[in-house]
């Protein structure tokens, strides 16, 4: 990934928030015809090896799971998107000064990079779907558990699937979030992304500008 001194993020808990925060990845891994490439939610071990590790499964129906068994040595990458935003010329100052400014785009970025053991084990599957349905169900007021289906319903469905196991053996962020701007674009990009009602992230990204570009009194 290309990165820019001041795009660069390295700091283990903020990549490890993202992650949290956008659990759906993209796991690319090589294939016979190229590149394959499938979105999966995964779960964080942060506290497993010196990056952490990654738990997901995919459905036996996909032949990617295949292709990872017989190539455990191969590593995969997996792409985890956070918010990101347009970014139009009309937001900076320097837009009214010079007028030599151009569109770009803000966003926050985490590529990981690992080793694949798959597993077959009912019992582990079983936890790995428990602690992902959890993580994303403990935030509603009336939260879904996988016990709350039939045990022998689950058992079926358990069936279907293959359990993965990543060690993380590189990851990389980026924060491209105006931090390259002046501070009165950096600030006229912030006020400018309040405003964007169309989209929902787009406070999100205020925020991280405002934060990375040290607008927030930090």
């Amino acid at each position: 990934m290309y990165q820019p001194p001041h795009f660069k993020e390295t700091r283990l808990e903020v990549l490890h928030g993202l992650m949290r925060a956008h659990p759906l990845g993209l796991l690319i891994s090589n294939g016979e015809e190229g590149p394959v490439a499938n979105a999966v939610p995964f779960l964080l071990d942060a506290d497993i090896g010196p990056h952490g590790r990654l738990r997901a499964h995919l459905a036996k129906a996909n032949p990617q799971w295949r292709l990872l068994a017989d190539n455990p040595a191969s590593p995969v990458l997996i792409v985890f998107q956070g918010a990101d935003a347009y970014v139009t010329p009309s937001w900076y100052e320097t837009k009214r000064e010079t007028g030599k400014v151009v569109p770009t785009w803000n966003y926050a970025i985490v590529q990981v990079r690992g080793t694949v053991r798959v597993i077959e084990d009912g019992a582990w599957i079983a936890e790995q779907i428990t602690e992902l349905t959890a993580s994303q169900e403990g935030r509603r007021s009336a939260p879904w558990a996988v016990t709350d289906a039939p045990a022998a319903y689950i058992q079926s469905q358990i069936k279907g699937i293959v359990g993965l196991e990543i060690a993380i053996t590189a990851i990389d962020g980026k924060w491209k979030v105006s931090q390259n701007r002046p501070v009165a674009d950096r600030v006229g990009v912030a006020e400018g992304l309040d405003g964007e009602a169309s989209n929902p992230v787009a406070p999100d990204m205020a925020g991280m500008v405002r934060a990375w570009g040290g607008l927030d009194g930090n």
